[in-house]
């Protein structure tokens, strides 16, 4: 259970994040997926990660405590989003360093969280992605986002195709999640989902 969260600090790289040994949980994905957004309504906190209509507004590594001072405390990460078209080569290049050496240096990490548009069908930069943190045995779970923009039906059909889609690349699929910022759909599901590796680690 959430009971309370706060910022703690933001970096600019993995190396200058803090130095403590709770569990920590990184939530990535394209820009404008809903990353901010879904971290707010996870937290019951509107206003506790910078949400914008505009795509790239996270562009450091954003840490947060959960339940600080707690027993059962953790730490959450909102991580810049990647394919940001309108950024810079330089700025995406910096940006793609700064997400790889925290996915691959940062040994609090119990897990990632990939955020994709459950509107969109497998896009090429989310494949890439996850196809990278595979080939380097970082652990994920896949979150749709933005699930109430969609009918039951149209939602069913879409996560289904691109399960296959993706089952083309991957022997066995991640852990999925299907949820909604707006709703809080799949939220209950994510907070047992991160106190279930919790407690395995304890």
């Amino acid at each position: 259970m959430i009971r309370t969260a706060q910022f703690t600090i933001s970096s600019t790289d993995v190396l200058r994040s803090p130095q403590t040994s709770l569990p920590e949980y990184a939530f990535i994905g394209r820009s404008n997926v809903g990353k901010s957004s879904l971290i707010n309504r996870l937290t019951h906190q509107p206003k506790l990660a910078k949400t914008s209509q505009k795509p790239g507004k996270t562009l450091l590594i954003n840490h947060f405590t959960v339940n600080a001072g707690a027993a059962d405390a953790w730490a959450l990460v909102d991580l810049p989003g990647y394919g940001f078209a309108q950024a810079g080569k330089a700025q995406r290049e910096a940006l793609k360093k700064m997400i790889e050496r925290y996915c691959l240096l940062r040994d609090q990490l119990c897990s990632l969280f990939v955020l994709v548009d459950a509107r969109l069908p497998l896009q090429a930069i989310d494949r890439d992605f996850m196809n990278w943190l595979g080939e380097n045995s970082i652990p994920f779970a896949l979150v749709f986002t933005k699930a109430d923009k969609l009918g039951k039906e149209r939602l069913a059909a879409n996560i289904e195709a691109y399960k296959q889609q993706l089952a083309e690349f991957w022997e066995e699929l991640p852990p999925t999640f299907i949820t909604s910022a707006e709703t809080g759909l799949g939220c209950d599901e994510l907070t047992k989902y991160i106190e279930k590796i919790n407690e395995g680690i304890g």
